[in-house]
């Protein structure tokens, strides 16, 4: 369709890639020319997620940059880690503007991803190009960019609920913790033991302590806005639930302060940011709050008696934390209104 930005989405098999694809078909501006998978190419993509037979008529195609070229203007990468590495170069290199919604850009040093998440890092020149797209942070520096580095499920739904106290100094970084816990959609479509209804029906655990990939993630988000480096403690958890992430932070006043100084501290530093919304003084949000939207819902609670504050912040992991939050960068990508086809009440109940 004339006019339209025309977008590829590789990686469109798994669940951050069907979401890109359920988002993506409710924008006005943008036109999905192809779906590409590296596991099954020239199968029907309707034979994986029958819900869209009649919709996406189109097989899948294989990782072929120069194809993408002739058919697309944006590629999204909905990948394992270690694709965008070495794919994100080549397509960037021949004019093709990346959002990488995997884990690949994220991290500006190098031997910390691969410290992290046991991968080769990805040419330094390029992870300094990617832009971090935490939107309602830095949203300025997405506009007109080529190369964006989606941010994680994890790490947006925790620096969103304690930003605003950093960049203040109203907290005192060294006394940061943060628990989460998320729905099993997270892991991806890929079969494991853990994820096995028998194993997660009526269960909880905690996985990856102290090891989570995310922590150098967030730890690198929040030490920019705080102006030094901040070390946190960073702990998940798993839920016989299929979407969501509930993170509840911790972490000292560095002066005395009341609910309501902390809610219009909050306020003031989201004006105008649709997507983040502020609860009540007494009120805290739930996941269900915001099941299938690009919403983060915050909470905030002052303990007097021991001056500390908690946070409570939550998201759709695949929504605000994949692909409604790789659909608003496009959106200032592009210089469009933020919003744009985003524009989807949770469902409820």
């Amino acid at each position: 369709m004339s006019g339209k930005v025309r977008a590829a989405i590789v990686g469109s098999t798994g669940y951050g890639g069907v979401e890109l694809i359920r988002l993506l078909l409710a924008h006005p501006n943008v036109e999905i020319t192809s779906v590409i998978s590296s596991s099954n190419p020239g199968a029907l993509y309707a034979d994986g997620y029958p819900h869209l037979s009649e919709i996406i008529t189109d097989r899948l195609e294989a990782i072929d940059p120069e194809a993408m070229k002739q058919k697309a203007d944006v590629v999204f990468l909905a990948t394992p880690h270690g694709v965008s590495t070495e794919l994100s170069p080549k397509l960037v290199g021949i004019g093709l503007k990346v959002i990488d919604v995997s884990g690949d850009l994220r991290l500006k040093q190098g031997e910390v991803y691969e410290k992290w998440y046991k991968h080769k890092p990805a040419d330094p020149a390029y992870l300094e190009r990617a832009v971090y797209g935490l939107c309602e942070v830095f949203g300025d520096e997405v506009r007109g960019a080529d190369l964006i580095a989606n941010p994680g499920c994890f790490p947006t739904a925790t620096t969103l609920g304690l930003v605003p106290l950093l960049a203040e100094g109203w907290i005192d970084p060294s006394t940061i913790i943060s628990d989460a816990k998320t729905g099993v959609s997270g892991a991806g479509r890929g079969l494991g033991l853990t994820y096995h209804y028998s194993e997660i029906n009526e269960n909880t655990l905690a996985y990856k302590l102290n090891k989570h990939q995310h922590t150098p993630e967030i730890e690198q988000t929040l030490s920019r806005v705080a102006g030094q480096d901040v070390t946190m403690t960073f702990t998940t958890h798993l839920l016989p639930m299929t979407r969501g992430i509930l993170v509840t932070s911790y972490a000292k006043l560095t002066q005395d302060r009341t609910d309501e100084e902390v809610l219009n501290l909050f306020r003031s530093y989201y004006e105008g940011r649709r997507f983040v919304r502020i609860r009540p003084a007494g009120k805290w949000p739930a996941t269900k709050e915001v099941y299938g939207s690009n919403y983060c819902d915050i909470g905030v609670s002052v303990d007097t008696r021991t001056n500390r504050v908690t946070v409570i912040s939550v998201i759709d992991n695949l929504v605000k934390g994949a692909a409604g939050q790789a659909v608003q960068n496009l959106n200032l990508m592009m210089g469009w209104d933020e919003g744009t086809g985003l524009a989807f009440t949770p469902v409820y109940p």
